[in-house]
């Protein structure tokens, strides 16, 4: 028999799932526009990819934090006062992040400028790193006592498993961002981006390699690898192999489907269990001993079942409508006009970077 705990657990990792993949696009973005970007006009192509749509991706961190504490309330009381200051930093990068693309434009000075891109990077390397850290903690276990509280510090949270997860999901992060860009830049923005998706891709591969080797050498979960890891080793390899061939929009389904892959395999090996406890094994916190009562699983599944579908069409028709490419126009020009209907965004001077194209 199904238990409504134990969809609830899979609904919360397709939801982590979403998040890194739709996210991890834009966090790629974020962390390559400094390098990558030669210009301010460049750097304002790169920041207008992800414009209408980076606000909307991360609504899926909120939902599938909302869902666990709703569906698993002790492992939301246990993991978020866990990870309370590495969230507390979590959440000033998203604050920042989401400022530096309002902010950059406000003034026109180079050193206001520099310091909003700078913070667009740092922030968009830090969230992916440390959420991805916390992923990988839940998996390798924690000191948590017998009242499910963690009796370690802060530094004790800074294991290396976890580092490692946290740097497997930036590189994939950085993968997806330069795929993702070379769907949506022309000329010499575009070259220069597609030759690096194809050092990126090997570099995601060999170190999500390590990191599924770690899982099942290092965490001792069985020789076998689950199906989710098989399908995580094959696609970045062939994300790797089709942006070298620039094969560009194979090279991001498939550099989406290791991303995917990779988190959702940190949840196929954590069931049934929520959270590890590397105290004592008796004082896990699982699927059963940390859901909700019956009845809040009931009107939480009338409720996602009504709601998920439309946030997800929503999402897909965000994304169809913005999925031309978009074209940088001389320094000083002004925006050509453009009708609802199309949907590059022009980009005018290289004083104006406001990611918005309806602001």
């Amino acid at each position: 028999m199904v238990h409504l705990n134990n969809i609830w657990f899979i609904i919360i990792a397709v939801f982590w799932v979403g998040y890194f993949i739709l996210e991890g696009f834009d966090f790629g973005v974020g962390m390559l526009h400094s390098f990558v970007g030669k210009t301010d006009v460049e750097r304002r192509v790169i920041v207008n990819s992800i414009g209408p749509i980076w606000d909307g991706n991360e609504v899926w961190l909120v939902v599938a934090a909302a869902s666990i504490f709703a569906a698993f309330p002790s492992w939301y009381a246990t993991m978020f006062s866990t990870f309370y200051l590495a969230l507390f930093i979590v959440l000033l990068a998203l604050i920042v992040r989401g400022v530096s693309f309002e902010y950059a434009r406000k003034i026109d000075d180079p050193r206001w400028r520099s310091t909003w891109r700078w913070s667009l990077t740092i922030g968009s390397l830090l969230i992916p790193f440390l959420v991805g850290t916390a992923l990988g903690d839940l998996l390798h276990g924690l000191p948590i006592d017998s009242a499910h509280n963690y009796t370690g510090s802060f530094w004790g949270l800074l294991v290396p498993f976890g580092l490692y997860t946290g740097l497997t999901l930036t590189v994939l992060s950085l993968f997806l961002g330069a795929a993702y860009l070379t769907l949506k830049t022309e000329g010499a923005l575009h070259d220069r981006v597609a030759r690096l998706s194809g050092w990126l891709g090997w570099l995601a591969a060999l170190i999500t390699f390590g990191w599924l080797t770690w899982v099942h050498v290092g965490l001792g979960v069985g020789f076998f690898p689950n199906p989710l890891e098989v399908l995580a080793l094959l696609a970045v390899v062939g994300a790797a192999l089709f942006a070298e061939s620039r094969s560009e929009g194979w090279a991001f389904a498939a550099g989406a489907t290791a991303m995917g892959s990779v988190v959702g395999s940190i949840f196929f090996e954590l069931f049934p269990k929520v959270m590890v406890s590397s105290t004592n094994s008796a004082y896990n916190l699982t699927v059963a001993n940390s859901a909700s009562n019956s009845y809040t699983l009931k009107v939480l599944s009338v409720i996602a079942l009504i709601f998920l579908p439309l946030v997800l069409l929503y999402q897909g028709w965000s994304l169809w409508t913005f999925r031309k490419r978009i074209t940088g126009g001389p320094s000083g020009a002004p925006p050509e006009p453009r009708s609802p209907q199309v949907t590059p965004t022009v980009v005018a001077a290289p004083d104006d970077m406001n990611p918005n194209p309806s602001t």
